[in-house]
């Protein structure tokens, strides 16, 4: 029976991120990953390390800093996760959204952030095949792109050169306990022992959590995204429709001009161009369980928003589409934190739609939490306890339901 100092369990970003930084620590880590890796979430996604779509605080502090980290990585390894930072611009269809987008850019700005408002005519010089109606946006400096799959293998490959094992097709069966302290797992292969167990499963980290008496309160949320033929290139960055983030702010009641189908089928428009020459075009979000395939109905609702900010893609063909499922939390904030009363036992899950763009500061900070470091910064808000205070619960869940 082989020990180690700590074991990741799945080996998507999030994962391979979090062992990569242990082991960076001089930890003896291994890897355990039922499938193939990034053959999750990591392999069913866009391409995204953005800080546009955030809200102010923690959440745009978390992304700022993974790229920073994605920078640092791209000039440090020797395998090349395709980053590129080429900037990202929100687009207003409507006054009304624009408005609400002057303070969300003056608050990001003023906290530091590379973020400024765009008016029509800047926005069509920028982006000439955008539609001609649309108001102003927001121009993202620092905003960037990374190929997720690439992610997971640029982490794991560098963390063998300092001993990482890892373990694929081999499903945790049973996390072992030892005087009530998590003491290793067993595998479909094996049983490891070790001080620290990582669950780093994203959408299927409840069942993990279940092997120890957890309820984590993750579940899969579907997105479904389409992929073009390779053609000139219709954008140069990653191009968002703004009207859909207003969802995230709880003090903005806003109903965007869509049709019965967008609505139906919770689509926002997103486009961005691969290194590929390909154009990934997205993107909804449902609640279908762990149900990984692509609908009808949704794919023609992405197309039809697409064609509606970007009339000339109508004569672009799609190749093929694909959906992955994004393991979101009620608080739209991750889990990146001991389990108090459970020595050993460590989360790092539920970023939902942001676990490409938070996989570096992920696996940071959660190597500082491993090792007793403080952190780079206050990551309170993370803990996993926040999801045993009841007021917490209730007062998130009438936020984001008023």
């Amino acid at each position: 029976m082989k020990s180690y100092d700590a074991i990741v369990i799945g080996a998507g970003a999030i994962g391979s991120s979090v062992a990569y930084h242990l082991a960076k620590k001089g930890m003896k880590v291994a890897v355990v990953e039922r499938s193939d890796l990034a053959s999750g979430t990591s392999s069913g996604c866009d391409a995204s390390a953005l800080i546009c779509d955030k809200k102010p605080g923690i959440d745009t502090k978390l992304g700022y800093e993974s790229i920073q980290l994605y920078k640092k990585y791209a000039q440090e390894f020797s395998y090349d996760f395709e980053f590129h930072q080429r900037g990202s611009i929100y687009v207003c269809e409507s006054e009304e959204e624009l408005e609400v987008a002057r303070g969300y850019a003056a608050a990001e700005a003023a906290d530091g952030y590379p973020m400024r408002m765009m008016d029509s005519y800047e926005l069509k010089e920028a982006e000439p095949n955008l539609a001609q109606d649309l108001v102003g946006g927001i121009w993202t400096e620092c905003d960037s792109s990374v190929t997720p799959f690439r992610v997971a293998f640029g982490f794991i490959e560098e963390g063998k050169k300092l001993g990482l094992e890892v373990f694929p097709y081999e499903e945790v069966t049973e996390v072992k306990m030892d005087g009530g302290a998590v003491s290793g797992v067993v595998t479909t292969g094996r049983e490891l022992r070790g001080k620290y167990v990582v669950n780093c499963c994203g959408a299927w980290a409840p069942f993990v959590g279940k092997m120890v008496g957890l309820d984590i309160p993750i579940k899969p949320r579907k997105g479904q995204i389409l992929v073009t033929e390779k053609t000139d290139l219709l954008v140069k960055e990653k191009i968002q429709e703004f009207g859909y983030m207003l969802s995230k702010f709880e003090d903005v009641k806003y109903e965007r001009k869509v049709s019965r189908r967008v609505e139906e089928h919770n689509v926002a428009f997103v486009i961005e161009p691969t290194p590929a020459q390909n154009m990934i075009i997205g993107s909804n979000r449902s609640f279908d369980g762990y149900d990984k395939r692509n609908t009808p109905g949704a794919m023609k609702a992405l197309a039809e928003r697409a064609i509606r900010f970007i009339p000339k893609i109508k004569d672009v063909n799609i190749i093929r589409a694909y959906a992955g499922l994004r393991p979101y939390s009620i608080d739209h904030l991750p889990i990146v934190s001991a389990v108090e009363g459970l020595p050993g036992c460590f989360i790092a899950a539920g970023h939902e739609g942001d676990g490409i763009c938070m996989a570096p500061i992920t696996g940071y900070l959660m190597s500082q939490v491993i090792t007793g470091e403080t952190p780079m910064f206050d990551i309170d808000r993370l803990r996993f306890d926040r999801f045993r205070d009841e007021a917490y619960l209730k007062t998130v869940a009438e936020a984001y339901e008023s």
